[in-house]
């Protein structure tokens, strides 16, 4: 609802609540047309919403040729847990392990945003990684895995129109890697290998709601020359296989400078095959989850949005919950 047309619906109902103001209709209906003429300077509620849903979900938004945007998020995850250990020799399954996890992380990240064309945008992640497991009292502080991405805009953005933005994503195993440790004393803050991956995503600004919507692949590189040492066995090889992922929900804006945005995402992630020295083989099974998102943007200032999260663990392999905030950091430097 426009603010031209609130300043209008307050007049009329003054004058049609308060006692006296009977002699004064005529005042009070031009009064009315006044304000309910679309002032210079009033924003269409459309582009305000697109703003608040812009900050919230990136894969939907671009950057200007030229422009830089620096966003600062903090992400707090609790994941609990017990993990099968398996091993698989000539077709019979031994050291079987039950393993219990209790593990909170917090994740400090940097995001760049470039317009190298107007519809063309490049950007990196920087994730700096806090993790404790409180089952096994261990912690670690490091460098999680560092990430680039490009997002393209095939067609023009029209307003009332479905928008298209494809993208591609490069992670990489700058964090410390799950099979470089000593499982039993150390923590990681990566995954341990790179992927490379791609996908569509899709949007519609229906006022006062925007519909979205993504699908993606991403193929997991095996991590080879390995020397890690797992009981009586040393691992050589991990080959993750690829994953399939897809996300949906919708922004609706509650006013201006505050927007709802509810979506659920999930996966599929190929078996994981674990490779030892003496010719054993670990395979975790494929796995599907699930996952809710309810973000809040809240407008603080012209420049500044907020946007507070609540993640909902959907199914036994997703994290239980998480939290999150991000916003914007404005920098001089990095205007146009």
């Amino acid at each position: 609802m426009n603010r031209w047309f609130v300043r209008g619906f307050l007049l009329v109902a003054t004058a049609a609540l308060v006692p006296g103001h009977a002699l004064a209709q005529d005042t009070n209906v031009d009064k009315a047309r006044e304000a309910l003429a679309k002032k210079e300077g009033d924003e269409d509620s459309s582009k305000q919403l697109e703003e608040v849903f812009q900050a919230a979900e990136k894969n939907y938004s671009l950057q200007k040729k030229g422009t830089h945007a620096l966003t600062y998020s903090f992400d707090y995850t609790y994941t609990g847990d017990q993990r099968l250990d398996l091993a698989i020799t000539n077709g019979s399954v031994r050291n079987i392990d039950v393993v219990p996890s209790a593990t909170h992380e917090f994740t400090n990240a940097f995001s760049y945003d470039y317009g190298l064309l107007d519809n063309l945008t490049l950007g990196a992640r920087l994730p700096l990684v806090v993790k404790y497991d409180t089952e096994d009292e261990l912690n670690v502080y490091d460098v999680g895995d560092i990430s680039f991405t490009g997002r393209w805009q095939p067609f023009p953005y029209v307003p009332g129109k479905m928008s298209t933005t494809l993208f591609g994503t490069l992670s990489t195993k700058t964090g410390v890697s799950p099979y470089e440790i000593d499982i039993k004393e150390q923590l990681s803050t990566g995954s341990g290998y790179y992927s490379l991956g791609g996908g569509v995503s899709v949007s519609k600004v229906l006022d006062p709601v925007v519909v979205f919507g993504s699908v993606s692949a991403t193929y997991n590189m095996p991590a080879t020359g390995l020397q890690q040492v797992r009981g009586a066995r040393l691992l050589e090889e991990v080959d993750p296989g690829v994953a399939l992922s897809g996300s949906a929900g919708f922004a609706y804006s509650l006013s201006y400078d505050v927007s709802l945005s509810i979506s659920s995402q999930f996966s599929y992630s190929d078996q994981t095959i674990l490779t030892f020295s003496n010719g054993d083989k670990a395979v975790a099974q494929d796995q599907m989850t699930g996952f809710l998102s309810l973000s809040l943007g809240t407008r603080v200032s012209d420049t500044t949005i907020v946007n507070t999260s609540l993640g909902i663990g959907l199914t036994e392999d997703a994290p239980d919950f998480s939290l999150g905030v991000s916003f914007p950091i404005n920098f001089s430097g990095l205007k146009e």
